[in-house]
């Protein structure tokens, strides 16, 4: 049956069902190019938790392979926690009349992080106070103690036992004590002491990348719990099911590490040294 529209101009059968045939194509091509623009399901591979010999193992490249220094870690974690702690309690957000934190450091790397962390802490107008039982007698943890100590940051001699005092005296506890390497089940003086009375404290606690009384391996429900947690260059297993505030800060990891231990970090948002989990 010839085709009405092209008859009433007065065009021939082939002629009417060719041009039939260029819509159909036309249109057929345009619902394809529509379909191409619609947004594609992105699959993004779930984040990698490090065990304890992949953290070791990551830290040692980094070191030996990247000629990272021993201390330019310690300060880029040290103050990516601080700017954690600044985002998780912001100073407006302090409900005590000083903004007070006290920080305790353990005697080899983590306590370090933690040095640094106080020292960027005292920049930023808070007002720490560290507790660092057993230092360390490597001159790179020296170094980091002296840089608190010509900031005026106070240092306690001793952690007092009852609980009420350090509820009373501070916003909240940085828990820099033992890190990844350490075993839950063999900790000593004064560290199993300060376990104790940081599993009574009210105040809010912030741990560096693994909490005091666990194992990197697994979460221990015989440790502390605290509200925030602070990862340093991915987060370990035991952080796997952690429900707090959790703080990434790994941004300085180069990329062949990265795709090697297919860690599947998160993008980070502008300039930010951290990310929120």
């Amino acid at each position: 049956m010839p085709n009405e529209r092209y008859w009433i101009v007065g065009l021939p059968h082939g002629l009417a069902y060719i041009l039939d045939l260029c819509l159909l194509i036309l249109q057929t091509t345009d619902k394809m190019n529509h379909s191409s623009n619609e947004p594609e399901v992105e699959t993004t591979e779930p984040l990698h938790f490090l065990s304890k010999v992949e953290a070791s193992a990551i830290e040692t490249e980094l070191l030996r392979d990247y000629r990272f220094g021993q201390q330019q870690l310690i300060e880029i974690w040290g103050y990516a926690c601080a700017i954690a702690i600044t985002k998780a309690f912001p100073l407006k957000s302090i409900s005590k009349k000083q903004p007070t934190v006290l920080v305790v450091c353990g005697p080899e790397q983590n306590g370090s992080v933690g040095l640094v962390c106080a020292r960027h802490l005292r920049i930023f107008e808070y007002e720490p106070t560290i507790y660092y039982p057993k230092r360390s007698s490597h001159s790179v943890h020296q170094d980091f103690t002296v840089q608190c100590e010509k900031m005026d940051i106070p240092f306690l001699s001793y952690l007092p036992t009852e609980v009420q005092l350090i509820n009373d005296a501070y916003n909240l506890v940085i828990d820099a004590t033992l890190g990844p390497e350490s075993d839950p089940k063999d900790i000593k003086e004064p560290y199993s002491s300060i376990l104790v009375t940081l599993k009574q404290v009210k105040i809010p606690i912030a741990s560096v990348d693994v909490p005091l009384g666990w194992d990197a391996d697994e979460a221990d429900k015989e440790g502390i719990s605290p509200e925030v947690l602070i990862s340093l260059v991915a987060p370990k297993k035991c952080a796997t099911n952690f429900s707090g505030k959790h703080f990434l800060a790994g941004r300085f990891l180069p990329y062949d590490i990265q795709k090697k231990y297919e860690l599947n970090l998160p993008e980070f948002p502008e300039t930010e040294c951290l990310i929120e989990l």
